[in-house]
């Protein structure tokens, strides 16, 4: 009987400490878009990141960059044919790596990608910026600043 009292008691006790733990703020169903706030100085690239969100969960990604003339990095086959043997990745390949991994943690606690470490840091502020947005259901386009 003494058994069975102390098994509820701890129940009820972590019960309580479950209930107190603060919830983390739940996404809002949506469409949300951030992009950086120009164009990169490097190579004119201006990277983007659209996530849709339902159920309270990321559930598609798609990030990217594009020119001005919206041509779009992943496509740039001449790009990736100098990136790959000078870095070993390439746009189309980091990119699906980045989402496949904010898809996976739900998070901007990303891991950089050898040879993408500069669009790994854009990558994860516009993360940022679109979870904020998610956040408070407000689906207008977020802009991030480039970091020096």
């Amino acid at each position: 009987m003494m058994k069975k009292i102390k098994i509820v008691l701890l129940t009820v006790v972590m019960l309580f400490s479950l209930s107190s733990c603060v919830k983390e703020q739940e996404l809002k169903d949506g469409y949300y878009t951030a992009h950086m706030d120009g164009y990169d100085k490097g190579h004119g690239w201006q990277e983007f990141i659209t996530v849709c969100v339902s159920n309270g969960k990321i559930i598609t990604v798609e990030y990217n960059a594009t020119t001005p003339t919206g041509f779009i990095k992943s496509w740039d086959i001449a790009y990736m044919r100098v990136m790959n043997p000078a870095k070993g990745i390439y746009p189309n390949r980091y990119t699906r790596q980045y989402g496949a991994q904010l898809l996976e943690k739900q998070s901007s606690d990303i891991d950089a990608i050898s040879g993408a470490t500069s669009s790994g840091k854009n990558f994860k502020a516009l993360v940022e910026a679109v979870l904020e947005k998610a956040k408070q259901g407000d689906c207008s386009v977020a802009i991030v600043s480039y970091s020096e």
